[in-house]
């Protein structure tokens, strides 16, 4: 095998287990906005529009922040706080 090949299969290899992990963690996250979408039932739960807004917020903060993170590198791992 030559080197070039070798680099072409040490690519190959780091795609597949991108992809493989990737679907993973992006259907759990789709998963668990299916449950956080199950807390907007107001027979169950009380809540304000500013919670509300303070939730989506910081979700979209977060999918900016992860969307850098793919272009940049950067991280940042703050916990959210209602």
């Amino acid at each position: 095998m030559t080197d070039n090949n070798k680099q072409e299969n040490k690519k190959n290899i780091k795609r597949q287990r991108f992809i493989k992990i990737v679907e993973s963690r992006v259907n759990k996250i789709l998963y668990n906005l299916d449950n956080l979408g199950k807390c907007s039932n107001k027979r169950n739960y009380e809540y304000s529009d500013d919670q509300v807004r303070k939730i989506f917020r910081e979700i979209e903060r977060k999918v900016k922040e992860t969307r850098l993170q793919f272009q940049f590198g950067e991280k940042n791992k703050g916990k959210f706080k209602l």
